[in-house]
Protein backbone atom coordinates (compact mmCIF):
# COMPACT_ATOMS: atom_id res chain seq x y z
CA UNK A 1 0.00 0.00 0.00
CA UNK A 2 1.41 3.23 -0.75
CA UNK A 3 -0.41 5.80 0.75
CA UNK A 4 -0.86 9.82 -0.74
CA UNK A 5 -2.19 12.83 1.26
CA UNK A 6 -3.23 16.71 0.23
CA UNK A 7 -0.96 19.71 1.96
CA UNK A 8 -2.26 21.67 4.76
CA UNK A 9 0.37 23.74 5.97
CA UNK A 10 3.58 21.91 7.91
CA UNK A 11 0.63 18.58 8.51
CA UNK A 12 2.87 16.69 6.35
CA UNK A 13 5.57 16.16 8.65
CA UNK A 14 3.33 14.80 11.21
CA UNK A 15 1.88 11.96 8.91
CA UNK A 16 5.39 11.52 7.74
CA UNK A 17 6.75 10.94 11.19
CA UNK A 18 3.94 8.33 11.81
CA UNK A 19 4.29 6.46 8.52
CA UNK A 20 8.25 6.41 9.31
CA UNK A 21 7.27 4.77 12.85
CA UNK A 22 5.18 2.31 11.18
CA UNK A 23 7.21 1.49 7.91
CA UNK A 24 4.40 2.95 5.69
CA UNK A 25 5.10 4.11 2.62
CA UNK A 26 4.05 7.66 2.64
CA UNK A 27 4.23 9.69 -0.60
CA UNK A 28 4.27 13.43 -0.13
CA UNK A 29 3.55 15.12 -2.98
CA UNK A 30 5.70 18.63 -3.40
CA UNK A 31 4.94 21.52 -1.73
CA UNK A 32 1.49 23.07 -3.41
CA UNK A 33 2.27 25.40 -6.24
CA UNK A 34 0.96 26.58 -10.01
CA UNK A 35 1.02 22.94 -11.49
CA UNK A 36 -1.23 22.23 -8.14
CA UNK A 37 -3.83 24.28 -8.88
CA UNK A 38 -3.79 24.26 -12.51
CA UNK A 39 -4.51 20.62 -12.48
CA UNK A 40 -7.46 21.27 -9.34
CA UNK A 41 -8.77 23.51 -11.57
CA UNK A 42 -9.28 21.82 -14.95
CA UNK A 43 -10.52 18.76 -13.11
CA UNK A 44 -12.76 20.14 -10.67
CA UNK A 45 -16.35 21.63 -10.58
CA UNK A 46 -16.34 25.15 -11.31
CA UNK A 47 -18.24 26.49 -8.56
CA UNK A 48 -16.05 24.51 -5.70
CA UNK A 49 -13.86 25.98 -3.69
CA UNK A 50 -9.77 26.59 -3.66
CA UNK A 51 -9.53 23.55 -0.84
CA UNK A 52 -11.26 21.53 -2.90
CA UNK A 53 -9.04 22.16 -5.96
CA UNK A 54 -5.38 22.42 -4.15
CA UNK A 55 -6.68 18.92 -2.48
CA UNK A 56 -7.61 17.71 -5.63
CA UNK A 57 -4.34 18.77 -7.70
CA UNK A 58 -2.27 17.30 -4.70
CA UNK A 59 -4.21 13.65 -5.18
CA UNK A 60 -3.61 13.71 -8.58
CA UNK A 61 0.21 14.74 -7.95
CA UNK A 62 0.59 11.91 -5.56
CA UNK A 63 -0.81 9.66 -8.15
CA UNK A 64 1.15 10.50 -10.49
CA UNK A 65 4.19 9.14 -8.41
CA UNK A 66 2.71 6.03 -7.47
CA UNK A 67 0.01 6.43 -4.46
CA UNK A 68 -2.62 3.60 -4.45
CA UNK A 69 -4.92 5.12 -0.93
CA UNK A 70 -5.03 8.62 -0.51
CA UNK A 71 -6.27 10.04 2.96
CA UNK A 72 -8.43 12.90 3.30
CA UNK A 73 -10.35 14.62 6.42
CA UNK A 74 -14.32 14.09 6.35
CA UNK A 75 -17.03 14.85 8.41
CA UNK A 76 -20.80 15.93 8.81
CA UNK A 77 -22.04 19.03 9.01
CA UNK A 78 -23.09 22.07 6.95
CA UNK A 79 -19.95 22.93 5.00
CA UNK A 80 -19.44 20.90 1.91
CA UNK A 81 -16.22 19.02 3.27
CA UNK A 82 -17.94 15.90 3.89
CA UNK A 83 -18.86 15.39 0.00
CA UNK A 84 -15.24 16.16 -0.97
CA UNK A 85 -14.09 12.22 -0.61
CA UNK A 86 -16.89 10.48 -2.80
CA UNK A 87 -16.55 13.28 -5.66
CA UNK A 88 -12.31 13.73 -5.46
CA UNK A 89 -12.85 9.20 -5.64
CA UNK A 90 -14.88 9.97 -8.55
CA UNK A 91 -12.94 12.49 -10.55
CA UNK A 92 -9.38 10.60 -10.02
CA UNK A 93 -11.47 7.12 -11.40
CA UNK A 94 -12.46 9.29 -14.45
CA UNK A 95 -9.02 9.88 -14.77
CA UNK A 96 -7.82 6.78 -14.55
CA UNK A 97 -6.17 6.41 -11.53
CA UNK A 98 -7.57 3.11 -9.36
CA UNK A 99 -6.67 4.47 -6.39
CA UNK A 100 -9.13 3.65 -2.40
CA UNK A 101 -9.41 6.98 -0.80
CA UNK A 102 -10.26 6.59 3.10
CA UNK A 103 -11.77 9.17 4.77
CA UNK A 104 -10.70 10.09 8.93
CA UNK A 105 -13.69 10.00 10.65
CA UNK A 106 -12.84 12.63 12.86
CA UNK A 107 -16.30 14.30 13.39
CA UNK A 108 -17.73 11.42 14.52
CA UNK A 109 -15.27 9.35 16.58
CA UNK A 110 -12.91 11.97 17.41
CA UNK A 111 -9.46 10.17 18.75
CA UNK A 112 -10.66 6.70 18.04
CA UNK A 113 -11.68 7.31 14.84
CA UNK A 114 -8.21 8.52 13.84
CA UNK A 115 -6.27 5.89 15.31
CA UNK A 116 -8.54 3.52 13.60
CA UNK A 117 -8.05 5.02 10.57
CA UNK A 118 -4.95 4.86 11.01
CA UNK A 119 -4.71 1.20 12.42
CA UNK A 120 -6.02 0.09 8.57
CA UNK A 121 -3.12 1.92 6.46
CA UNK A 122 -0.81 -0.15 8.61
CA UNK A 123 0.56 -3.86 7.42
CA UNK A 124 -0.69 -5.28 10.64
CA UNK A 125 1.16 -2.87 13.40
CA UNK A 126 -0.26 -3.51 16.66
CA UNK A 127 -2.06 -0.43 18.96
CA UNK A 128 1.44 0.37 21.01
CA UNK A 129 2.99 1.02 17.73
CA UNK A 130 0.09 2.91 16.28
CA UNK A 131 -0.29 4.69 19.57
CA UNK A 132 3.60 5.55 19.80
CA UNK A 133 3.47 7.04 16.67
CA UNK A 134 0.69 9.10 17.16
CA UNK A 135 2.40 10.20 19.65
CA UNK A 136 5.60 11.12 18.19
CA UNK A 137 3.97 12.79 15.62
CA UNK A 138 1.95 14.82 17.49
CA UNK A 139 4.95 15.96 18.77
CA UNK A 140 6.69 17.07 15.94
CA UNK A 141 3.61 18.90 14.80
CA UNK A 142 3.07 21.17 18.44
CA UNK A 143 7.12 21.84 17.63
CA UNK A 144 6.89 23.82 14.27
CA UNK A 145 4.06 25.55 15.62
CA UNK A 146 5.79 26.58 18.84
CA UNK A 147 8.10 27.89 16.53
CA UNK A 148 5.81 29.38 13.84
CA UNK A 149 4.37 31.19 16.90
CA UNK A 150 7.76 32.95 17.61
CA UNK A 151 8.21 33.63 13.73
CA UNK A 152 4.97 35.65 13.84
CA UNK A 153 6.35 38.05 16.73
CA UNK A 154 9.77 37.94 15.43
CA UNK A 155 8.95 39.13 11.24
CA UNK A 156 7.49 42.45 12.49
CA UNK A 157 10.38 43.74 14.05
CA UNK A 158 13.99 42.15 12.86
CA UNK A 159 15.79 44.81 11.14
CA UNK A 160 17.13 42.61 8.09
CA UNK A 161 13.68 41.33 6.75
CA UNK A 162 13.85 37.27 6.02
CA UNK A 163 15.73 36.41 8.93
CA UNK A 164 13.24 34.60 10.54
CA UNK A 165 11.58 32.82 7.65
CA UNK A 166 15.14 31.56 6.63
CA UNK A 167 15.39 30.00 9.82
CA UNK A 168 12.08 28.59 10.10
CA UNK A 169 12.85 27.14 6.59
CA UNK A 170 15.57 25.28 8.68
CA UNK A 171 14.10 24.40 11.83
CA UNK A 172 11.48 22.84 9.39
CA UNK A 173 13.83 20.40 7.93
CA UNK A 174 16.04 19.53 11.47
CA UNK A 175 12.13 18.80 12.94
CA UNK A 176 11.49 16.51 9.98
CA UNK A 177 14.46 14.94 10.45
CA UNK A 178 14.28 14.23 13.70
CA UNK A 179 14.04 10.91 14.44
CA UNK A 180 13.54 10.42 18.24
CA UNK A 181 12.20 12.70 21.20
CA UNK A 182 15.72 13.95 22.44
CA UNK A 183 16.44 15.60 18.78
CA UNK A 184 13.27 16.79 18.55
CA UNK A 185 13.32 18.73 21.33
CA UNK A 186 16.61 20.24 20.98
CA UNK A 187 15.78 21.15 17.56
CA UNK A 188 12.53 23.35 18.68
CA UNK A 189 15.03 24.74 21.69
CA UNK A 190 17.86 25.66 19.47
CA UNK A 191 15.73 27.73 16.82
CA UNK A 192 13.62 29.04 19.43
CA UNK A 193 17.14 30.57 20.68
CA UNK A 194 18.24 31.67 17.63
CA UNK A 195 14.81 33.21 16.65
CA UNK A 196 15.10 35.06 19.97
CA UNK A 197 18.20 36.06 19.04
CA UNK A 198 17.60 37.66 15.91
CA UNK A 199 18.24 41.67 15.97
CA UNK A 200 15.71 43.13 16.23
CA UNK A 201 14.06 47.04 15.96
CA UNK A 202 13.13 47.88 19.71
CA UNK A 203 11.64 51.33 19.04
CA UNK A 204 9.22 49.79 16.93
CA UNK A 205 5.68 48.90 18.44
CA UNK A 206 4.06 46.83 15.59
CA UNK A 207 0.65 46.75 14.45
CA UNK A 208 -0.95 43.36 15.72
CA UNK A 209 -3.35 41.76 12.99
CA UNK A 210 -5.53 38.92 13.71
CA UNK A 211 -5.76 36.46 11.05
CA UNK A 212 -9.03 34.45 10.66
CA UNK A 213 -11.36 32.69 8.69
CA UNK A 214 -12.15 29.07 6.66
CA UNK A 215 -9.33 26.76 7.86
CA UNK A 216 -7.94 25.86 4.62
CA UNK A 217 -6.66 29.21 3.45
CA UNK A 218 -5.21 30.22 6.88
CA UNK A 219 -2.77 27.09 7.14
CA UNK A 220 -2.07 26.74 3.13
CA UNK A 221 0.13 29.48 2.49
CA UNK A 222 -0.18 28.67 -1.22
CA UNK A 223 -3.71 29.20 -1.04
CA UNK A 224 -3.63 32.69 0.27
CA UNK A 225 -0.33 34.11 -1.40
CA UNK A 226 1.54 34.18 1.82
CA UNK A 227 0.06 36.65 3.64
CA UNK A 228 1.29 36.25 6.87
CA UNK A 229 4.43 36.67 5.47
CA UNK A 230 3.62 39.76 3.54
CA UNK A 231 1.99 41.07 6.93
CA UNK A 232 5.36 40.63 8.27
CA UNK A 233 8.09 42.18 5.47
CA UNK A 234 4.99 45.30 6.56
CA UNK A 235 6.20 45.49 10.06
CA UNK A 236 2.81 43.64 11.02
CA UNK A 237 2.59 41.20 13.84
CA UNK A 238 -0.04 38.37 13.00
CA UNK A 239 -2.19 36.35 15.25
CA UNK A 240 -3.42 33.54 13.24
CA UNK A 241 -6.75 31.73 15.06
CA UNK A 242 -5.89 28.21 13.74
CA UNK A 243 -2.84 26.01 14.52
CA UNK A 244 -3.13 22.28 13.56
CA UNK A 245 -1.50 21.11 16.76
CA UNK A 246 -4.20 23.46 19.19
CA UNK A 247 -7.03 22.00 16.95
CA UNK A 248 -6.15 18.40 17.45
CA UNK A 249 -5.74 18.92 21.19
CA UNK A 250 -9.14 20.10 21.38
CA UNK A 251 -11.09 17.96 18.47
CA UNK A 252 -9.26 14.81 19.73
CA UNK A 253 -8.74 14.96 23.23
CA UNK A 254 -10.49 18.12 25.07
CA UNK A 255 -13.81 17.89 23.05
CA UNK A 256 -15.39 14.34 23.73
CA UNK A 257 -14.00 15.05 27.64
CA UNK A 258 -16.82 17.55 27.80
CA UNK A 259 -14.20 20.82 27.42
CA UNK A 260 -15.19 22.76 24.03
CA UNK A 261 -12.48 25.34 23.25
CA UNK A 262 -15.19 27.14 21.15
CA UNK A 263 -17.70 28.01 23.65
CA UNK A 264 -16.35 31.15 24.58
CA UNK A 265 -15.69 32.58 21.07
CA UNK A 266 -19.25 31.14 20.24
CA UNK A 267 -20.73 33.70 22.88
CA UNK A 268 -18.87 36.27 21.85
CA UNK A 269 -20.54 36.06 18.55
CA UNK A 270 -24.31 35.42 19.62
CA UNK A 271 -25.17 39.29 19.94
CA UNK A 272 -24.94 38.75 15.86
CA UNK A 273 -24.74 35.25 15.25
CA UNK A 274 -26.56 32.54 17.54
CA UNK A 275 -26.50 29.33 15.28
CA UNK A 276 -23.35 27.13 13.77
CA UNK A 277 -23.28 27.72 9.80
CA UNK A 278 -21.00 25.87 9.21
CA UNK A 279 -17.28 25.61 8.40
CA UNK A 280 -15.88 28.25 10.40
CA UNK A 281 -18.40 31.03 10.17
CA UNK A 282 -19.58 31.08 13.80
CA UNK A 283 -16.01 31.48 15.06
CA UNK A 284 -14.73 34.39 12.33
CA UNK A 285 -17.66 36.18 13.75
CA UNK A 286 -16.69 35.42 17.22
CA UNK A 287 -13.03 36.62 16.61
CA UNK A 288 -13.66 40.25 15.87
CA UNK A 289 -15.75 40.70 19.23
CA UNK A 290 -13.34 38.79 21.53
CA UNK A 291 -10.63 40.65 20.32
CA UNK A 292 -11.13 43.58 19.53
CA UNK A 293 -9.47 45.54 22.10
CA UNK A 294 -6.12 43.22 21.62
CA UNK A 295 -5.82 43.51 17.31
CA UNK A 296 -5.94 46.73 15.23
CA UNK A 297 -7.47 45.04 12.55
CA UNK A 298 -8.36 41.69 11.25
CA UNK A 299 -7.76 40.33 7.77
CA UNK A 300 -10.53 37.81 6.92
CA UNK A 301 -9.74 35.08 4.58
CA UNK A 302 -12.18 33.14 2.87
CA UNK A 303 -12.32 30.69 0.00
CA UNK A 304 -14.39 32.27 -3.12
CA UNK A 305 -18.01 30.39 -3.21
CA UNK A 306 -17.32 29.35 0.65
CA UNK A 307 -20.87 29.88 2.24
CA UNK A 308 -20.06 30.21 5.86
CA UNK A 309 -17.50 33.07 5.42
CA UNK A 310 -19.88 34.92 3.47
CA UNK A 311 -22.23 34.76 6.26
CA UNK A 312 -19.46 35.81 8.35
CA UNK A 313 -18.35 38.89 5.89
CA UNK A 314 -21.65 40.00 5.41
CA UNK A 315 -22.47 40.22 9.49
CA UNK A 316 -18.70 41.75 10.78
CA UNK A 317 -19.01 45.33 9.37
CA UNK A 318 -22.23 45.79 11.61
CA UNK A 319 -20.80 44.57 14.96
CA UNK A 320 -20.19 47.27 17.29
CA UNK A 321 -16.55 46.48 17.49
CA UNK A 322 -14.45 49.42 16.04
CA UNK A 323 -12.22 47.57 14.51
CA UNK A 324 -11.31 47.31 10.72
CA UNK A 325 -11.68 43.88 8.91
CA UNK A 326 -10.01 43.46 5.26
CA UNK A 327 -12.08 40.33 3.88
CA UNK A 328 -9.21 38.37 1.14
CA UNK A 329 -11.60 36.63 -0.79
CA UNK A 330 -9.34 33.36 -2.32
CA UNK A 331 -9.64 31.42 -5.41
CA UNK A 332 -7.85 30.60 -8.78
CA UNK A 333 -7.87 34.28 -10.03
CA UNK A 334 -6.12 35.66 -7.23
CA UNK A 335 -3.54 37.82 -7.82
CA UNK A 336 -0.24 38.45 -5.99
CA UNK A 337 -0.10 42.34 -7.07
CA UNK A 338 -3.53 43.06 -6.15
CA UNK A 339 -3.24 41.36 -2.35
CA UNK A 340 -0.53 43.73 -1.86
CA UNK A 341 -2.09 46.59 -2.80
CA UNK A 342 -4.86 45.72 -0.62
CA UNK A 343 -2.32 44.49 1.98
CA UNK A 344 -0.29 47.66 1.95
CA UNK A 345 -3.78 50.09 1.88
CA UNK A 346 -4.87 48.31 4.97
CA UNK A 347 -1.74 48.82 6.72
CA UNK A 348 -1.71 52.27 5.97
CA UNK A 349 -5.42 52.96 7.40
CA UNK A 350 -4.38 50.54 10.67
CA UNK A 351 -1.00 53.48 11.05
CA UNK A 352 -3.42 56.01 10.76
CA UNK A 353 -6.23 54.84 13.22
CA UNK A 354 -3.38 54.51 15.83
CA UNK A 355 -2.02 57.53 15.35
CA UNK A 356 -5.44 59.37 15.88
CA UNK A 357 -5.70 57.47 19.05
CA UNK A 358 -2.67 58.44 20.26
CA UNK A 359 -3.44 61.71 19.59
CA UNK A 360 -6.76 62.31 20.78
CA UNK A 361 -5.49 60.49 24.09
CA UNK A 362 -2.99 63.04 24.70
CA UNK A 363 -5.48 65.86 24.67
CA UNK A 364 -7.77 64.13 26.39
CA UNK A 365 -5.03 64.06 29.59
Amino acid sequence: MRVGMPHLGNLYICIKAMANRLNGDLIVPSLSNQRTLSLGVKYSPEGLCLPFKLMLGNLIEAAELGADTMIMVGGFGICRLGYYTKIQKQILHDLGYDVELVQFGISENKLLGFLQSMKRLTSGEGWPSIISAFRFGLAKLGAVDKIERVVQKVRAVEQVKGAANRLFTQAIQAIDQADDYGTLKRAQRDYIAQLNQVPKDTQVQPLVVGMTGEFYVLLEPFSNLDVENELGKLGVEVRRRTFVSEWVKYSLFLNPLGIDETKKIHKAALPYLKRDVGGDGWETVGEKVLHAKEYDGIVHLAPFTCTPEIVAQNIMPSTKENIPVLTILCDEQLAKAGVLTRLEAFVDLLERKRWVNNKQQRVVV
